[in-house]
């Protein structure tokens, strides 16, 4: 039995069934790909709340620095995120006013790591201390708490 072919019009083109099969696979498995290559930063993600968020801040300790992103920040839930640049191991230390009574601290900041350390925090004068080689007083320097009328 001979089988005719339908005939084409002027502008039509035959593409064969596995051509079609093959690109239709082709394009569900690109859309999930491609979907991942879009810029998906928002003013909620983590990293931008923390640049703008005063209770956020940042420690950049190194075995001769240790340098926070504010002096001040306002009462309530504080997070310092310490990071160790150094090449000794550090700790980092909220202490009271006197210089003696610990706040809060965070131990064992290995070089090349982040840890955060977060604590409620009344208004008045605090103590920030980073200790490379977790030994000595540490370098020191004057932070203050601000009253934000937060309970």
């Amino acid at each position: 039995m001979i089988m005719s072919r339908p005939s084409r019009q002027a502008g039509e083109f035959a593409v064969p069934v596995g051509t079609l099969i093959l690109a239709s696979t082709c394009a569900v498995i690109a859309m999930p790909l491609l979907a991942g290559c879009t810029d998906n930063t928002t003013t909620d993600s983590p990293a931008a709340t923390a640049s703008t968020d005063p209770r956020a801040l940042t420690v950049q300790a190194t075995d001769s620095e240790c340098k926070l992103s504010a002096t001040s920040a306002p009462s309530g839930t504080l997070t310092f995120a310490v990071t160790n640049g150094g090449q000794k191991v550090t700790e980092f230390y909220l202490y009271g006013e006197d210089g003696k009574r610990i706040i809060g601290e965070v131990e064992n900041v290995g070089p090349g790591i982040t840890r955060e350390l977060v604590l409620k925090v009344e208004p008045g004068s605090y103590i920030t201390a980073c200790k490379p080689g977790m030994a000595g007083d540490g370098l020191r320097a004057p932070f203050s708490v601000s009253d934000s009328g937060e309970e």
